[in-house]
């Protein structure tokens, strides 16, 4: 070991994390409870949540053709933003999932149920999270922040619904893609059905993702009576799987077509290659995904991250076409 490199804090580290990762290395050891419970050492969740405010940004930019220093801003906001959002959701779910946590083998060394910080601790590190991303979003247009505010509505659902629903995937999806919509609106200064078709296509693409990732809990979710999709859909998850891809391409080619300006066929096709290029992408983790194989369900879940990148790449492959 070199003199430069932190020994990785094993005790505390979190079992789904990635091995390794800066949290467990390089983050002072006072942090890393709160760093975990935002999962910074799980960086796809905030991936995931940020490309759909990308996917909002870039399209209303092709749509009305301009674009301005505000819009880097909105860019690097919606970045720290969407950091800042997980953080506060992920450790709000862990709060509201600490009796059931300490019952499931891959989520038992979270910080609170191995007690690496109290409840109220992590209630005021949730806050402060919130608090730091509302200086972000003031910046924004009147609309843009009142869409923001209400984001928290479905942010405070979504730990719950698994306990009433079996589509609980349903209203992380709700949560997860509302950047769509508030990154449309930041640029635009009102809402737009593209920006909305957005929305609902990335809804279905959490329901694909987000039902892979569930089928690692499935047997613990069985005993301890937690629902969720992979378990609603049991062996018939391929199917539904292409259902939502389908739903996923579909709506998000609408909406590209919808917000495609008139006369510039170029710019049409490029962004059509976007919901193209995404659905391959889907097609193929279908082809790999082994529901019993947890590695193979985590490594595909994370790949998600590529999967939303490509119509970033090509919607802003239009702006300069």
């Amino acid at each position: 070991m070199t003199g430069t490199q932190q020994a990785p804090d094993t005790a505390g580290q979190v079992s789904d994390a990635v091995k390794g990762n800066w949290v467990d290395t390089l983050a002072p050891s006072w942090s890393r409870p709160y760093l975990r419970l935002s999962r910074a050492d799980r960086p796809i969740g905030t991936w995931l949540l940020l490309l759909p405010c990308w996917w909002g940004l870039v399209l209303a930019m092709v749509s009305d053709g301009r674009a301005s220093w505000f819009d880097a801003w909105i860019f690097v906001g919606c970045g720290l933003g969407a950091w800042l959002m997980r953080g506060a959701g992920c450790t709000w779910n862990d709060i509201t999932d600490r009796h059931i946590d300490g019952s499931v083998a891959r989520t038992a060394s979270r910080p609170i149920p191995s007690g690496q910080v109290t409840t109220k601790q992590a209630l005021g590190w949730a806050v402060a999270q919130c608090l730091i991303a509302f200086c972000i979003l003031v910046t924004f247009p009147p609309m843009a922040i009142a869409l923001g505010v209400l984001s928290l509505l479905p942010v405070t659902i979504y730990p719950f619904a698994k306990r009433f629903t079996w589509w609980p995937q349903v209203f992380l999806g709700i949560a997860f893609n509302w950047g769509a919509l508030l990154a449309w609106t930041a640029h635009t200064g009102s809402l737009g059905l593209p920006a909305v078709l957005l929305y609902l296509s990335g809804m279905a693409w959490t329901l694909f993702y987000d039902t892979i990732y569930a089928h690692q809990d499935k047997e613990d979710d069985a005993l301890i009576g937690v629902k969720s999709t992979a378990r609603l859909f049991g062996d018939d998850t391929p199917k539904w799987l292409a259902r939502f891809l389908v739903i996923t391409v579909s709506l998000m080619g609408i909406a590209t077509v919808l917000a495609a300006p008139d006369g510039e066929p170029l710019k049409l096709v490029l962004l059509l290659l976007g919901p193209w290029a995404m659905g391959w992408h889907m097609v193929w983790q279908m082809r790999r995904v082994k529901l019993d194989d947890n590695e193979r369900l985590l490594m595909l879940f994370r790949a998600n991250r590529d999967c939303g990148l490509l119509p970033v790449l090509f919607f802003a492959t239009a702006i300069i076409a």
